[in-house]
């Protein structure tokens, strides 16, 4: 028996469409570049993902949660800087007229050149603000201009008094916050990896200045530990400091975790030492004094800030190119029969952890007797309480178990004709593809028992 992994994103791409969780946004009219939308499975698989983290963080008794508007006033993007600097250095090519970031073009000769077709004759680099721009009312003019945030962190920042005063959270404490973020990139692509639209999971934490690179650490080995839960392999992810010349205007240490992508180390999440930069900005801009008062110390002063930002999508990906595997049966216990049944001798399986599969537990009936569809039916429901529950009854037992490997669904349970009479069912492993013999009357215990064990 072989197993392989992932190899290319092509791969992944058409199994994403075939079994629903991702689809090209707007397909059917040819598409718009760098959107795409979650299908029924990745729209599930999606929302596990999400509440694996928001659980990890607002479990614990010093993070709320906030949802904050996508559109805000206008200065609190002055004072964030993202007015005046979220730009990205642009260049045309005078021969293909490709439109390229030139820090990323790539060099001869010490020369930049274009990276579609390699000519040299290229226009000089100009400056285009990644921010999204609409109208708010019916006019349209300077006046009513407003932005889809191009991140979901300021809204924490203007919030922060609000929360710590209606919450009556003593530092340190965090916030945190998920939500969609707008930037309109310019250079797009790797399927979900880098869009215009995009979901964030961020989270600040407010400090005592003094104890921010202690909190830093601190928060670096807590997130590593999140990432060991989702069931990442071994060596797949890593930490990337920022060198001074690559931290950001308002940072003062960063790291990024990033995964092992097919095309490369990629960043998943940033982990950065704000420093007291976002209060100040928006105290300054806004006039209100964004401090935190100490009744112990009698003192005030402007919080730090240790920033965890994850890429939602990003993530989801990542977790979709780490699960996914292809297995040659032969010789594998079980393998044979299954196969015989008209399933082919190779399977694609995505080995999710149970609560981030999509579907926990497929009821298929042996055949469509109606019998064994009525039963099937009534165990779907029942386990449909607790787990997520899926009924099928398309195609053969050995199709129906490979449809079932490629969304990853961790346990199949088979009505058959033994099952009117003895009133016990077949679960089948997805891992091991091993089968048990249980009884209806305690399926929920035992499907219980195995969610722990994966």
């Amino acid at each position: 028996m072989a197993t392989t992994g992932l190899k290319d994103l092509q791969t992944l791409v058409s199994l994403c469409k075939r079994r629903g969780f991702v689809f090209q946004s707007s397909e059917i009219y040819g598409g718009l570049n760098s959107c795409w939308d979650y299908g029924p499975l990745g729209a599930d698989f999606k929302f596990n993902v999400k509440m694996s983290w928001w659980k990890v963080m607002t479990r614990r008794p010093d993070i709320v949660g906030l949802d904050a508007a996508i559109l805000m006033h206008p200065m609190v993007w002055k004072a964030s800087g993202h007015i005046d600097g979220f730009t990205d250095p642009l260049s045309d090519c005078k021969s293909c007229k490709t439109r390229f970031r030139v820090d990323q073009a790539p060099l001869k000769d010490g020369k930049t050149i274009c990276p579609n077709c390699g000519s040299k004759e290229i226009t000089e680099p100009r400056n285009f603000n990644l921010m999204f721009k609409t109208f708010m009312g019916p006019v349209e003019d300077a006046a009513n201009v407003v932005y889809l945030r191009p991140e979901t962190a300021q809204g924490i920042f203007v919030n922060f008094e609000n929360v710590q005063t209606s919450m009556r959270k003593k530092i340190p404490f965090g916030i945190a916050q998920i939500g969609k973020s707008f930037r309109n990139e310019i250079t797009p692509g790797n399927f979900t990896f880098r869009t215009r639209e995009f979901e964030q999971m961020e989270m600040q934490y407010f400090v005592k200045p003094g104890s921010d690179m202690d909190w830093f650490e601190k928060w670096k080995e807590t997130r590593l530990k999140h990432y060991d839960t989702l069931g990442f392999k071994k060596n797949s992810l890593r930490f990337k400091e920022h060198g001074p010349k690559e931290l950001a205007h308002y940072a003062r240490a960063a790291f990024d975790v990033q995964y092992e992508f097919p095309f490369g180390w990629q960043e998943l999440e940033g982990i950065h030492n704000r420093g007291d930069f976002d209060l100040t900005q928006h105290s300054k801009f806004s006039g209100k004094k964004l401090e935190y008062f100490d009744e112990a110390a009698k003192e005030k002063f402007v919080p730090y800030v240790i920033e965890t930002a994850v890429g939602c999508d990003r993530l989801v990906l990542a977790l979709l190119c780490n699960a996914y595997e292809e297995e040659t049966l032969a010789g594998k216990e079980g393998a044979d029969k299954e196969a015989g049944d008209g399933a082919a001798d190779t399977r694609i399986v995505m080995r999710f952890k149970p609560n981030l599969a999509p579907v926990q537990v497929a009821c298929l009936p042996l055949s469509k007797k109606p019998d064994l569809q009525e039963i099937s039916n009534k165990i779907r429901d029942d386990l449909a309480e607790d787990f997520r529950a899926d009924y099928d009854e398309s195609a053969s037992i050995g199709k129906r178990y490979r449809r079932q490997d490629e969304i990853g669904t961790p346990l199949c349970l088979t009505v058959d004709f033994d099952t009117l009479t003895d009133k016990k069912v077949t679960i089948r492993h997805r891992d091991t593809m091993t089968q048990d013999r249980v009884e209806m009357s305690r399926l929920k215990e035992y499907v219980n028992e195995k969610m722990k064990s994966f």
